[in-house]
């Protein structure tokens, strides 16, 4: 009895812990991979200011708002925006233009990230982009791994030109399971941006991006976000790509082809 009482108690410590620190194991501002890519797009460093007035650092590249689409990125749960400089710098041969924005308590912006905060980020770089002259019609959202969350909120019952999901989770409750079997983590987790649930409520354009060698958000989950999603909707499924999806001419391709289908 002993033992067990102190099991539970131990247990107890653990889920405690869990919940006080939880969004510390969900976002990680301070991770850097970056390893000196060289940024070979032109880009325009902005502050887009939230609705709840944080500033967001930004990077805009602008080929021809009229001519072309516009692509705003969601990036992930880790890292700056300089992590992201490989796949930018394949945006500049592509007919688009682009903003990226780096989430509140990231880059240097202030405010801590929350499920509800990254909302709020992501819609107030929808407005920017709309005080700029764009309409939903012009905007292509691009979501990346906890990016998708996001873009699953925003682009629901909206008429935005297109959804791209790169590495999505169905959602963080069950993306957690994979990484806490024992852990009653749907009662403890705050944040659990629901994409399995918001899919349905999309109908643009939807291409989903996933490798089947995902150690991070298992591929099972991004195959069922695409079943799930309505037409019309294409997919990019490789064998061999980790969570960290590699950007070489057979994805460029299919995404490039996603965006021309788009005009």
């Amino acid at each position: 009895m002993e033992i067990i009482i102190g099991i539970l108690v131990i247990y107890s410590f653990v889920l405690i812990v869990l919940f006080i620190f939880q969004r510390n194991l969900m976002y990680h501002p301070d991770e850097n991979n970056y390893f000196g890519d060289k940024l070979d797009v032109s880009i325009e460093k902005v502050k887009i200011k939230t609705l709840d007035n944080i500033d967001l650092l930004s990077w805009f590249h602008k080929k021809d708002l009229k001519k072309f689409k516009t692509i705003i990125y969601f990036h992930g749960n880790a890292g700056t925006l300089e992590n992201r400089i490989h796949k930018l710098n394949h945006f500049k041969d592509m007919n688009v233009n682009f903003l990226i924005i780096s989430w509140r308590g990231f880059s240097g912006n202030n405010g801590k990230p929350s499920e509800e905060g990254l909302y709020v980020d992501g819609n107030s770089a929808i407005n920017w982009l709309k005080n700029l002259g764009l309409s939903e019609e012009d905007i292509i959202i691009y979501g990346e791994s906890l990016g998708t969350g996001v873009a699953t909120e925003i682009a629901q019952n909206r008429n935005f030109a297109g959804l791209v999901l790169e590495t999505p989770f169905t959602s963080m409750v069950e993306a957690a399971k994979n990484f806490y079997p024992y852990i009653p983590v749907g009662l403890l987790l705050k944040d659990k941006y629901k994409n399995n649930l918001k899919i349905k409520n999309i109908n643009i354009p939807v291409l989903v991006m996933h490798g089947e060698s995902d150690q991070i958000v298992p591929f099972w989950m991004g195959k069922k976000i695409y079943e799930m999603a309505n037409q019309p909707k294409y997919s990019y499924f490789t064998k061999d790509d980790d969570h960290m999806m590699e950007y070489n001419d057979k994805l460029i391709f299919a995404l490039n082809l996603f965006i021309k289908s788009l005009n």
